[in-house]
């Protein structure tokens, strides 16, 4: 229940304490919210912490309990106080804010549509018309002209304050589509079933689910993945029969390891499902004839530490990308369907110290690789026959990717492409011929707006142990390197994620305001191959921070702006880099955007009931090793929080979100409000209706956008 959320809770007596912002305009009268004290003791390893702030985690039951409890009606009096002062403070951007979200509105095409992706006769796509937030889902049978609306996303998605679609998966007969939503914004998803002859629903519903359904090649069975009710892991498998109950299906695997999660997939052949086990550090695959769903699953090769591997199918072979034998960057390798053992996996190719291979596409007659070398994604294409090359790219830096290659016998290859200064383009490519079409690119509608109009660089700052860290960054023509442009930094680093650049047209309000826009790759991602990732994680994730701090340092230093004009910005795991640079390194950032960000890491990795924790042991460590504990300790943004002055920080965060609980930002922020002995901004956007992907409208989450411009501009005196 939510409908709660839509009415004002009275702050309670002796819950908020309140004291004036000093540095406000006094005839607003803004009174900060400052948060109860009730001290937790925490006890680990011998080691004591003292938790003020750890009432303010809630249970799912208690948040959707029809009757709220006292703690309950706490924390939400506590968040809406957090959300109604920052309406205040940030009151004087109000005009601003809307011009920024009419002006990244107003760039994006109303009644845009989707380049159409062919896939078993017919040819899918999607489109938009003005005035509506969500798309229509829509297919057309090859040779015809006649559309079908077979997910109508507008109707859906009515009367939900949030909505989410998942996959849509149709049969192979083409006569019956599998699709998802969430309405609660935890990524759980219920499966419908339609007939896309008739345009009825089918009685079937199946809860709890990761969003995604494969079809075996009878056209009656399905298979899905449900998720631990607590913990929201991946771990169950089950079959489901058309026209039977969901409390009828079959459970076929069970992932009983809390470091994994489990998935199922079709092979791009449809003529195998497996089932996948993921960890960090190590996978395992099961297979099954696709036409025998009934038969028993084999796995490919049972689960060996370390041994990562990830497969696919091709005539009368697997095809693997693993990193077995010591490739740690990852080689391709194949092996017999009736031999999957790596025993008998042979390299098709070897692996390169200096090239990451990162995906591999199959058809009849060509194999195509994404591969990455020097930071720089490049697509190789090989004839089985014999011959390659690679497709060229002139940006000096870019994100080119294969996309929606659905059809096997097919010379064309889809591919994307963009750059930050070239709107997303896809493009159909004939591997044979060496030409290719330029099918659409993003649209920009701003008279303006020209690729001509700015520059894109690819800089490297130097790493306090001497690495070379590369920079990606964007600019208008003209602009002086003297020190006096705001500059807007961006990384992520976690994960092995990498943090490609590419083309946002939202980001043409800030660089049209004279801001610069860069993007760090520090190590935590794999940009620079898995190396890179490694020295990020674990008892290296120290690079992650002072890797940014040197890429702003540098660019200080290179004169793109000073520490009175640099700003930081990152997200989730990108949010535990926030909070750690704004407490190693304060003064170098004028202000800082954290969202959703993770940032009470030494409390969550040691409460294994929270959603993600088992799985994530091997990215952080597990604290319950105190070698781990005390690392963690040192870096964590919450744990650290001293008496010191903060640069202006916009903290968001949404009280659904299932992988960063909403607590974490809510504790630290109510630390810092404590703590800290400067008089600048501290605020925090809570989003009482959604979680960790924030708002689900096509338009709607650009509100945000505006918010976090508007800070950054109010921090510049640009009001």
């Amino acid at each position: 229940m939510k409908l709660y959320f839509k009415l004002i809770i009275p702050v309670l007596l002796g819950f908020i304490s309140c004291k004036e912002e000093s540095n406000m305009p006094p005839d607003l009268a803004l009174k900060t919210p400052m948060a109860s004290i009730k001290p937790d003791t925490l006890i680990t390893h011998g080691d004591v912490r003292i938790d003020n702030y750890f009432w303010m985690r809630l249970s799912d039951k208690q948040k959707n309990a029809d009757t709220l409890d006292q703690q309950t009606q706490d924390v939400v009096s506590y968040l809406n106080a957090e959300n109604d002062y920052l309406k205040a403070v940030m009151s004087d951007t109000d005009s601003l804010q809307t011009v920024l979200f009419e002006e990244i509105k107003n760039r994006i095409k109303k009644d845009d549509a989707s380049v159409p992706v062919t896939n078993n006769g017919y040819s899918y796509y999607t489109r938009y018309e003005a005035g509506n937030d969500y798309a229509y889902y829509c297919r057309k049978k090859l040779g015809e002209t006649k559309e079908d609306i077979i997910l109508n996303g507008p109707d859906l998605a009515k009367n939900h304050a949030y909505f989410g679609l998942g996959s849509q998966d149709v049969s192979i007969n083409n006569e019956l589509m599998a699709y998802a939503i969430d309405t609660i914004s935890r990524r759980q998803y219920t499966i419908y079933f339609k007939d896309l002859k008739t345009g009825k629903l089918l009685k079937d519903k199946l809860d709890n689910t990761t969003g995604s359904a494969v079809w075996a090649n009878d056209n009656k069975t399905v298979f899905y993945t449900t998720k631990d009710p607590e913990t929201l892991r991946s771990n169950k498998i089950f079959k489901h029969v058309l026209g039977t109950t969901q409390a009828d299906d079959v459970l076929v695997y069970e992932e009983k390891d809390d470091t994994f999660r489990s998935f199922v997939f079709k092979s791009k052949s449809n003529a195998y499902i497996f089932i996948g086990s993921f960890h960090t550090l190590y996978t395992e695959y099961r297979f099954l004839d696709a036409n025998t769903p009934n038969d028993t699953w084999k796995v490919v090769q049972p689960r060996t530490e370390n041994l990562e591997y990830y497969v696919d199918h091709y005539a009368n072979h697997f095809y693997i990308r693993t990193n077995d034998d010591g490739a740690k960057n990852f080689k391709l390798v194949e092996t017999p369907i009736h031999a999957t053992e790596k025993s008998n996996w042979v390299d098709v190719i070897p692996h390169r110290d200096d090239v990451l291979i990162e995906d591999f596409d199959l058809f009849k007659n060509h194999l195509v690789v994404s591969e990455r070398k020097a930071g720089l994604p490049t697509i190789r294409v090989m004839k089985w026959s014999g011959g390659e090359h690679y497709i060229s790219f002139n940006d000096p830096t870019y994100l080119a990717y294969t996309t929606s290659n659905l059809e096997f016998d097919t010379n064309i290859l889809r591919y994307g492409y963009t750059s930050l200064t070239t709107p997303n383009s896809t493009f159909d490519y004939n591997m044979d011929s060496k030409e290719q079409v330029l099918l659409k690119q993003e649209e920009v509608l701003d008279s303006n707006f020209s690729p001509d109009h700015y520059i894109s660089e690819r800089l490297y700052a130097t790493a306090t142990d001497g690495t070379q860290v590369p920079i990606s960054i964007v600019y208008k023509k003209g602009i002086a390197k003297d020190g006096s442009n705001p500059l807007l930094l961006y990384a992520y680093g976690s994960y092995g994620s990498n943090s490609d650049p590419y083309f946002s047209s939202s980001n043409l309000s800030l660089l049209d305001r004279g801001f610069v826009y860069a993007i760090a790759h520090v190590r935590g991602g794999q940009e620079l191959g898995r190396d890179w990732y490694e020295d990020g994680k674990l008892l290296k994730k120290k690079n992650t921070f002072t890797d940014f701090i040197n890429c702003g340092e540098f660019l200080i230093a290179e004169g793109f702006t000073s520490a009175d004009h640099l700003y930081a910005y990152g997200g989730s795991a990108g949010g535990l880099l926030m909070g750690a640079i704004v407490n190693m390194k304060p003064e170098l950032w004028n202000g800082v955007i954290a969202a959703v960000p993770f940032v009470d890491i030494v409390s969550t990795m040691l409460d294994e009931s929270i959603p993600l924790t088992t799985f994530e042991f091997d990215e952080w460590g597990n604290p319950k090793n105190k070698t781990y504990y005390d690392y963690m300790k040192s870096y964590s943004p919450y744990d650290n929080v001293e008496a010191k002055a903060y640069p202006n920080l916009l903290i968001t965060t949404g009280y659904w979100d299932s992988q960063v609980q909403y607590w974490e930002p809510a504790k630290w922020i109510a630390k810092l409000r404590a703590l800290k002995t400067d008089d600048n901004l501290l605020i925090m956007d809570c989003n009482m209706e959604v979680g960790h992907g924030g708002a689900s409208g096509r338009f709607e989450r650009f509100k945000q956008k505006a918010l976090q411009f508007a800070f950054l501009l109010k921090a510049e005196n640009q009001t």
